[in-house]
């Protein structure tokens, strides 16, 4: 065996182990996700099925090109060595490069859609998230109106928080630094409040005041969490369609090319 016959079969078996190793991790890959394995209607399979060909799609680009590196080795040693090869694998290759050349083409508005369907539920859980966050607001004002109209109450609040202040512990456990700042802050907030509720009009004023900056900061970070959800899902569309469509173009020109090559030859 000299040296051209030696580097082609080297290299047309380093491609077909390229090519047999993708078959096999592509095919093995669907059963893992959950909750079950080949589940084509649910959008977050889809989505990891489809971004795991592409990542992994130079792999069969890398083994097709291997293969037929070696035939150009053996084309060019023709002469030496006319005997012609048992096995023919150009047009198997040529065939398989054109299906995924369709199939990561086909992938990308499959891909658009499924990250479409995911953007939407991901909108939905923070209108969802909003609600929640609105009936909180209401049940904390709620809060602050029951406790305004019951100083007992109050008072015994403040010194609830100032007896745990002064020993740093609560039930037993030794509070943070952090949870001491907290309590703090909720004590002087219950200082405050006992303060204006003396004062009916300014208690109003004030309870009117800490609703419309709740709802600001509620509507900042719907604003902020709409905005990464559109931005989250351009930005993983535009990597994975424009690495489909590279490897679409390659796998479509090995391909076709090979073909039409192949069918003047015969």
């Amino acid at each position: 065996m000299n040296t051209s016959t030696f580097t082609s079969l080297v290299l047309k078996l380093s491609g077909l182990i390229f090519i047999v190793s993708f078959l096999t991790d592509v095919l093995i890959l669907p059963l893992t996700p959950d909750p079950f394995p080949y589940n084509f209607t649910n959008s977050q399979w889809q989505l990891a099925l489809v971004t795991a060909w592409v990542d992994r799609g130079v792999v069969p680009l890398i083994g097709i090109t291997l293969v037929l590196v070696g035939y150009w080795i053996d084309s060019i040693a023709k002469d030496a060595s006319p005997k012609k090869s048992k096995i023919e694998l150009r047009l198997p290759i040529f065939i398989l490069s054109s299906v995924f050349g369709i199939l990561y083409i086909l992938m990308i508005p499959v891909h658009w859609n499924n990250i479409n369907q995911i953007k939407n539920q991901t909108l939905t859980q923070i209108e969802q998230g909003v609600g929640q966050g609105e009936q909180q607001i209401q049940s904390y004002l709620a809060q602050v109106q029951s406790l305004s109209q019951n100083p007992q109450q109050l008072n015994q609040q403040i010194a609830q928080r100032t007896q745990v202040i002064e020993s740093g512990q609560f039930q037993g456990q030794t509070l943070s630094v952090e949870q001491l700042q907290t309590l703090r802050q909720q004590r002087e907030q219950l200082i405050n409040l006992r303060e204006l509720s003396k004062n009916p009009k300014e208690f109003k004023q004030k309870v009117e005041e800490i609703k419309n900056q709740l709802n600001t900061t509620l509507q900042e970070r719907q604003k902020k969490a709409r905005d990464q959800a559109q931005l989250d899902g351009f930005k993983q569309f535009a990597r994975i369609a424009m690495q489909a469509m590279l490897l679409a173009i390659g796998f479509a020109v090995i391909g076709w090319l090979g073909l039409s090559g192949s069918r003047k030859l015969s």
